[in-house]
């Protein structure tokens, strides 16, 4: 111990979290709201004042101080509220629309009228210069004209600078000249693309720019704020990449997720120390407003790209997913179905339950259904803030709730049946949020623990769990406080990036790549030394460096350590193949080189656990009604304060605590660890789902309307991350749906709508419409047309036999192998083709996916390639027969032997 004081401290829209360490060691915790009506003090500084016990205005005692680690939400609240520094780009002549333009996606697709969002800069200044790809110049840059627009634009107000030149990341030298006018004008922020963000395409690389030199202003004013209220003390802020920098080095780009990477780094920690430890979990983070979600596998997952409140950026931030479910989320029945969220009762005026003539919200659900206790909650409610929950309230409003659902619909379910249905609805949004950074990536979830954290996720972490199949939940002993509780058990971190294009041969055994290992040396060498410079011993600095790899005409990069050629392609051959499903016969790129330089912060810090006796066994505070599976139970409540170490709870439990609850639900069973967490197993296996009739259900509408929109946008998001067209990669143009088998749309993605009215068709006529035949469910059929390749994945009861040898070419094409005389599975659907039937070596048209095709012309879906027969390219698999058509002549036959 040193001695003195350490705070950790996120700070956060509504509360400020403070965990302090004393000197000796011991843990305590702290909550304030981060706005206190006439107190100009911050609240962080206020947390610490409470905990240190000095009297507001006295000065703060820097030598009782070691350090003060904060995670922040300035730089996120000035994006959500555009309220960042006025700033001006400048960008290469031509080129002043190019961030505006960006990819032309539409963010809300079937608004007639389009609104797009709003810039962050102000205004745009053009230099004439020219770099081309190569970082050869072709036009020197003409530097009078820029002066004096830079000087115009400072007397106008405009105090920072974003320069963005085409290929700056080549050839920095001219963004190097603008910067040095820049500052010569007097503007006190400039930020560069070649040091922001030095990768490659113009648009996240400028959008990064932007973004960096419209928050650093406000977040270098809030870092001289409290480091005036707290002098001499070090300040070290967490990054969204979930490392900590010194306040002097803190930049505006990394600051976005601050706070919610100091949950994920604590989840990680705590989820480790639960137990015999858990290397592979889950985080559940369920607030007030939103859940966010993350996934750990015994390192961190970052993202180098990523949107947040509508702006796009690149940058080095944990891969959190976060989906508009809290237990503020509104409830909302629109006269056939349920539907939660997306928008929120916030803090005022809260749930039905605050007493302030609020909403209904999941948290009312929740009280009605008794899984939170107004008499174990705390009084703080009413417009006095003294006052408990109103179930009153919540109980007469969901009986109307029940009364306006029988009388549109004709389903007559109690209110507690009608809050329950509500509750389903949002676990699912919650277990397909999961999804999204688990299944979606090729993770298999079963194999993890689910950690839950934040003041509501011990309230929903059983059913979430369920519904992903998860059978473990961890719920830390700092649930409450646990983003602060990483931030003050999180590393000191450096990382920068750089573009290298370098095309890696995978037959190679060479142990160095040129130009690679030189670039990472550099980083390496860099970062170390940032490190060093603020503080970090020496010998307590490690790094480690990651190639970005991609296949060639694709921009989805996956990162593998940096070892030799064979071993880098090996490592990314199996995650391909486990994220996306298959491999692809191209040559292998390294795209970029990322370098991360670890200052280790040594041990975590302990929780203290009550150990002593206990005067008799564990006894319920009280036993309370619970609906539960359909009924009302009698239902113990437990304070988690009288916990020991090895306690067993056997559900249906609730376990209250001072800032959450969990909810032990039937079948589930708890363990009190033996430092202090709690862990939930379940018990006996879950009994199975109520039987789904053919009758409207309010409930079990929105439930699978969401498996299905979930399925939809689940095949755009592997088209968008495999493509490579620029169209379907960058614009999204392209249509995701699913149909029933007369060719109604059942539910489509976010994508561009004007293919739905046609997307029908090709369904009709492949699941059974005029002569085309089909197979059994699930089958898959493709049809084609000059302008599009069309899959179809049918769903027929009953099997129909597969089309003869003699059968004449059809506009649809059936993937059953030709030498099988009845439908084979559609997991095996493999036979060659005889040599008769060998293929044309044509290539197909720009309108379809770049594959071979056979005389007749009949389309392979994406990454698809014919062969001849008996051959097959390397690295593919057995070749797959199909017969196709698309109205040929009946003389002619299409067939083709293609590796699938």
């Amino acid at each position: 111990m040193t001695g003195r004081w350490e705070f950790w401290i996120d700070r956060g829209g509504t509360f400020t979290d403070v965990v302090g360490r004393r000197p000796d060691g011991r843990l305590v915790t702290g909550k304030l709201l981060s706005h206190r009506p006439g107190s100009t003090e911050d609240a962080a500084v206020a947390g610490i004042r409470a905990m240190l016990g000095i009297a507001p205005g006295a000065p703060v005692p820097a030598e009782r101080i070691a350090v003060v680690k904060m995670g922040t939400t300035v730089a996120t609240n000035a994006l959500l509220e555009r309220t960042g520094e006025p700033t001006v780009l400048v960008t290469t002549e031509g080129f002043r629309d190019a961030l505006r333009i960006a990819y032309q996606n539409r963010p809300r697709i079937f608004d007639r009228r389009i609104v797009l969002p709003e810039a962050l800069y102000e205004r745009v200044i053009e230099v004439p210069e020219r770099v081309d790809a190569r970082g050869t110049v072709v036009r020197p840059p003409e530097t009078d004209a820029v002066r004096a627009e830079l000087a115009r634009a400072y007397e106008d107000g405009l105090r920072s600078a974003a320069v963005v030149l085409l290929h700056g990341y080549r050839y920095a030298e001219h963004e190097k000249a603008v910067a040095a006018l820049a500052k010569e004008a007097g503007f006190p922020q400039v930020s560069c693309s070649y040091e922001v963000s030095p990768l490659m395409k113009l648009v996240p690389r400028g959008d990064t720019t932007v973004v960096d030199a419209y928050l650093s202003p406000i977040l270098n004013r809030y870092v001289a704020e409290v480091a005036r209220q707290l002098p001499g003390v070090r300040l070290m802020f967490m990054q969204s990449n979930g490392g900590l920098r010194e306040a002097a080095h803190f930049r505006g780009k990394d600051a976005v997720l601050s706070g919610p990477a100091g949950g994920v780094v604590g989840m990680a920690r705590s989820s480790a120390e639960a137990g015999d430890g858990y290397d592979r979990v889950i985080g559940f983070d369920m607030g007030g407003t939103s859940t966010d979600v993350s996934h750990y596998a015994g390192s961190f997952e970052r993202i180098f790209g990523n949107e947040v409140a509508g702006v796009r950026m690149r940058a080095p931030m944990m891969n959190i997913h976060t989906v508009a479910a809290g237990g503020g989320s509104v409830l909302h029945f629109d006269g056939r179905r349920y539907r939660v969220g997306p928008d929120s009762a916030g803090a005022v005026p809260g749930p039905a339950c605050y007493r302030r003539g609020g909403p209904l919200t999941v948290t009312d659900a929740n009280v009605m259904l008794g899984r939170v206790q107004p008499a174990h909650f705390p009084a703080v409610f009413g417009p006095d803030g003294d006052q408990p929950l109103d179930d009153a309230t919540v109980r007469e409003r969901f009986v109307r709730l029940a009364e306006e659902t029988a009388e549109a619909t004709g389903d007559r379910r109690g209110p507690e049946e009608v809050a329950a249905g509500f509750l389903d609805i949002a676990v699912l949004n919650m277990a397909n949020a999961v999804k999204k950074i688990s299944v979606q990536r090729g993770y298999d979830v079963t194999r993890y623990a689910l950690t839950s954290f934040g003041g509501a996720g011990g309230q929903h972490a059983c059913a979430v769990a369920d519904a992903l199949g998860i059978g473990t939940v961890v719920v830390p002993p700092l649930a409450g406080v646990l983003s602060a509780y990483g931030i003050g058990v999180a590393d000191a971190t450096a990382m920068r990036e750089q573009a290298v294009e370098v095309e890696i041969d995978p037959e190679s055994d060479a142990t160095d790549l040129e130009g690679v290992h030189g670039v990472c040396d550099r980083l390496a060498a860099r970062t170390r030394r940032e490190l060093l410079d603020e503080g970090v011993p020496e010998g307590s600095v490690t790094t480690r460096g990651r190639v970005m790899l991609r296949y060639a005409g694709t921009d989805s990069a996956i990162g593998v350590a940096l070892e030799t050629p064979r071993e880098m392609a090996a490592a990314f051959v199996r995650a391909h193949r486990a994220r996306y499903g298959f491999t692809m016969d191209k040559p292998l790129i390294a795209e970029a080189v990322s370098v991360e330089a670890v200052g280790a912060a040594g041990g975590s810090a302990g929780h203290e656990v009550p150990t002593g006796e206990r005067a008799g066994k564990l006894l319920p505070v009280a036993t309370v009604r619970m609906f539960a599976q359909g009924r009302w139970q009698d239902t113990d409540l437990f304070s988690r304060d009288d916990l020991r170490p090895g306690d067993i709870l056997t559900g249906p439990a609730i376990v209250a605590e001072d800032d959450a609850t969990t909810v032990l639900d039937p079948g589930w069973q708890a363990r009190a660890g033996e430092r202090g967490h709690l862990l939930l197993t379940r018990a006996r296996p879950r009994s199975g789902g109520p039987a789904v009739g053919t009758d409207a259900d309010p409930v079990m509408l929105e439930v699978f309307n969401s498996l299905f929109m979930a399925i939809a946008e689940q095949m755009g998001v592997r088209l968008e991350s495999t493509a490579h067209s620029v169209n379907i990669k960058e614009r999204l143009d392209f249509s995701c749906a699913l149909f029933d088998h007369e060719g109604s749309l059942i539910a489509n993605a976010p994508h561009i709508p004007v293919h739905l009215g046609s997307m029908g068709s090709p369904s009709r006529r492949c699941s059974g419409g005029g002569a085309a035949r089909t197979g059994s469910c699930g089958r898959a059929m493709c049809t084609r047309s000059t302008t599009r390749t069309t899959a179809v994945r049918t769903c027929r009861t009953s099997p129909s036999s597969p089309p003869s040898s003699t059968t004449p070419a059809r506009s649809c094409c059936s993937w059953w192998p030709r030498a099988a005389t009845t439908p084979r599975s559609a997991a095996s659907p493999r036979a060659r083709c005889p040599p008769s039937a060998a293929p044309s070596r044509r290539r197909a048209s720009s309108s379809t996916t770049g594959c071979w095709y056979g005389t007749a012309g009949c389309a392979r879906t994406r990454h698809a390639t014919c062969s001849p027969p008996g051959r097959t390219r390397p690295g593919r698999r057995t070749p797959t027969s199909r017969t196709c058509g698309h109205r040929s002549p009946p003389t002619r036959r299409a067939s083709a032997n293609c590796a699938r």
